[in-house]
């Protein structure tokens, strides 16, 4: 199954490509955060922010009680070790947007 994971935004990687690195339990990689870039504002401004990811995409900005009840959720219901396990599979693939 593919889920939309609860992530917190820690740096920007590339402001001209629009990727940020996000960190989901300690598993580190880079979106696209051209859905949730704020229109008149640095990218910087999204460090710290909590979002919805999906498929290497930033899909949504959410609050840290909604990110943090949701990656609760998942565990308990064993999806976050799935998708967990899927995002670091991506990265070792060498997937366009895996932090190395």
């Amino acid at each position: 199954m593919c889920l939309g994971i609860p992530a917190r935004i820690t740096g920007i990687a590339d402001a001209a490509a629009m990727l940020a690195e996000v960190d989901v339990h300690g598993v580190r990689r880079e979106v696209d955060v051209l859905c949730v870039a704020p229109p008149d504002a640095p990218l910087e401004d999204l460090i710290g922010s909590w979002v919805l990811v999906h498929v290497g995409f930033a899909m949504s900005r959410i609050s840290e009680p909604e990110a943090r009840a949701t990656l609760a959720l998942l565990a308990e219901m064993g999806e976050l070790h799935e998708e967990l396990t899927a995002m670091q599979d991506t990265g070792k693939a060498g997937g366009s947007h895996a932090v190395q």
